[in-house]
């Protein structure tokens, strides 16, 4: 059985010029850095707030340590994408326009999963933290 993506978006995208693409994936490693700012952010206040370093704050501060880990992962995954990307536009041999646009939407996809990941995470920082 063959199912559908739900992410019109990344459909109409992958039928879209090089430069289109190129484009998305300067736009997630923007949001990349954002999300790497935002750890950042969360160790501080997750820090701040809690001095008891409770079981719930440690398992939070390995949770912020890992996000840190996956998105230089992610970042670093992208930004070979675009290396891909520059090496098919200067033609070089044993590249396809196939393999790039699989590749971004597979890249696409671990963008859709970390940042659904990283807001339920969020959630759970702001839900801890207003507690206090």
């Amino acid at each position: 059985m063959k199912t559908k993506n739900l992410n019109q978006k990344t459909e109409l995208l992958l039928g879209a010029g090089l430069d289109v693409l190129h484009q998305e994936s300067c736009e997630w490693l923007e949001t990349v850095a954002f999300w790497k700012d935002e750890t950042k952010f969360f160790s501080y206040l997750l820090r701040k707030k809690d001095s008891r370093e409770s079981d719930f704050t440690i398992m939070l501060s390995n949770l912020d340590s890992l996000h840190k880990s996956l998105f230089d992962y992610l970042a670093d995954d992208i930004v070979e994408h675009e290396k891909f990307l520059a090496r098919l536009e200067m033609g070089e041999k044993g590249l396809s326009d196939g393999a790039y646009r699989k590749k971004h939407r597979k890249l696409g996809q671990q963008m859709e999963f970390f940042g659904s990941d990283f807001k339920e995470f969020k959630k759970m920082v702001f839900g801890f933290v207003k507690k206090l």
